[in-house]
């Protein structure tokens, strides 16, 4: 863990008429891919046929050309990419989960964590449910399945649903004939919704996947919001909308979203400016330049720099044609593709005093690195710079910290961390400060639970990531993890049911 990865992505597309939208979803999922990069999914509705491809891998990998073809055109799609803050790496837990019922097919894409899913799962077992995967989804698409039989619509099982649900879910759901979003009530991940020229809807994680399919945001589904779309149009639902506080997670805006992309209304690059322009009023130094990390670190070393008159550099450059690091088979391989991932401009560096801004610091072998690759390049000092306050505290809503055990901040003072660091010297983002980034008025509500343990929600009474594992015996896990070399491509559905 020395990097926080990504949580998931959704997407959805609505058409009054039969469009390409495997290639539509495939460019929103592409988008989209910064927020998970474990597996990818697409679901296609035709006339009420569902035909999808889940699979292992980045976008590209898992969505080859033959297989956009096969999925073609159709009138609602989903699709999904997936980091894993819950459940094991295996195809069996990738999205869209697809269930067939009797009330009709029902396609779903989730992102987020409950706290509740060890309790729901337990009850939903001992009624008879029989689960296929070890991830919360397979739980909350049981839940609107079993609501669904007793209700006379899609849309007022999911409002049922959310009663059940505890937690952080942005949630994209596809019937025969209806694309669903609903957010939880706390508003913890992004969730926003857009329209193409020809008045198609999209919903998505992220303003940017919106704009990848040629459509313009409309506005984000608000913390507790439903909105449903058929062939009588749009309509929101709102009755579990202003319950309780809104409690967006503020590592959206330092690490996990897009800069171009907009958040409940703030954008995400002029959040990460603001919070270089906070560090450097909270803790300026003496240099000659200021660095950023690739990515989320360039926008907030452009604000360091404009506060602070201390010149902005271009010191780091990041492959961006490398795999993903984590990847590797041992740890002296990661850090060799470290070192090719990202290497020091010199003649930027080499002789100066340098500012070094990232966006967190976790376990501090990443942070190591760093620091080691620019003092290489000749820099006379380095000072980190770090854009969210000390990680103090395990994530339950999506981000993969789940105890205490392996965050340095909770076992060295900012001192000792600089010092194991490499570093001149560290300072953080107050907590104060990192929740007015996207929010000077300091209003708008902000999850900081992993940095002042403030948990907007009851803490889970089974708090490992891997609770559904431990369940579960080895061999299933064995039996159900598919190597690269092994996978084969999932067929679809044809029967046709009516919503």
């Amino acid at each position: 863990m020395g990097k926080l990865h990504e949580e998931c992505g959704v997407f959805g597309i609505y058409s009054k008429n039969t469009k390409p939208l495997a290639r539509l979803t495939y460019y929103a999922l592409y988008a989209l891919q910064h927020r998970g990069q474990e597996s990818a999914g697409i679901v296609v509705n035709d006339e009420g046929i569902f035909r999808f491809r889940r699979e292992l891998g980045l976008v590209s990998e898992a969505m080859p050309n033959s297989e956009i073809e096969r999925l073609g055109n159709g009138q609602i799609a989903v699709g999904h990419v997936r980091y894993a803050t819950s459940g094991i790496t295996n195809r069996i837990n990738t999205q869209p989960i697809v269930v067939n019922h009797v009330k009709g097919r029902m396609a779903l894409c989730h992102n987020g964590n409950l706290v509740n899913s060890y309790e729901l799962r337990s009850e939903l077992e001992m009624n008879g449910c029989i689960f296929q995967s070890t991830t919360d989804t397979e739980a909350i698409s049981y839940i609107i399945t079993r609501e669904r039989i007793n209700t006379g619509s899609i849309e007022q099982a999911v409002n049922n649903a959310l009663d059940k649900l505890h937690g952080a879910y942005s949630l994209v759901i596809m019937s025969p004939s209806k694309l669903i979003a609903a957010r939880d009530e706390h508003g913890f991940h992004p969730l926003c919704y857009g329209k193409l020229e020809d008045g198609s809807v999209v919903f998505a994680s992220e303003s940017c996947a919106i704009e990848a399919v040629g459509g313009k945001l409309v506005r984000d589904v608000e913390p507790g919001e439903i909105i449903v779309v058929d062939h009588n149009g749009i309509r929101s639902i709102k009755d579990h909308c202003n319950k309780v506080k809104r409690s967006m997670c503020v590592f959206e805006y330092i690490y996990f979203a897009r800069p171009d992309s907009v958040l409940d209304g703030a954008s995400v690059h002029e959040a990460r400016v603001q919070a270089g322009r906070f560090l450097a009023q909270e803790h300026p130094v003496d240099a000659d330049v200021v660095i950023g990390v690739p990515d989320s670190g360039l926008d907030a070393a452009v604000g360091y720099s404009r506060e602070s008159g201390i010149p902005y550099g271009i010191g780091l450059l990041k492959n961006k044609y490398i795999g993903r690091t984590f990847i590797a088979p041992g740890q002296t391989e990661r850090e060799n593709l470290v070192r090719i991932k990202l290497n020091a401009i010199r003649s930027e560096i080499e002789g100066k005093r340098v500012i070094l801004v990232d966006d967190s610091i976790v376990r501090g072998t990443t942070s190591e690195r760093l620091v080691r690759i620019v003092r290489e390049a000749g820099a006379k000092e380095v000072h980190m710079r770090i854009t969210a306050p000390p990680f103090m505290n395990p994530c339950y809503y999506g981000i993969d910290i789940d105890s205490r055990d392996n965050l340095i901040a909770c076992h060295h003072s900012v001192e000792e961390t600089a010092k194991i660091i490499g570093a001149d010297s560290l300072g953080y983002i107050s907590v104060e400060n990192v929740i007015r980034i996207a929010d000077p008025t300091g209003r708008k509500g902000f999850c900081t639970a992993c940095f002042d343990g403030k948990y907007p929600t009851e803490i889970p009474s089974v708090t490992s990531k891997n609770r559904f594992e431990e369940k579960i015996s080895k061999d299933w896990k064995d039996r159900h993890t598919v190597k690269s070399s092994e996978r084969v491509p999932e067929g679809e559905y044809i029967e046709k049911f009516e919503d």
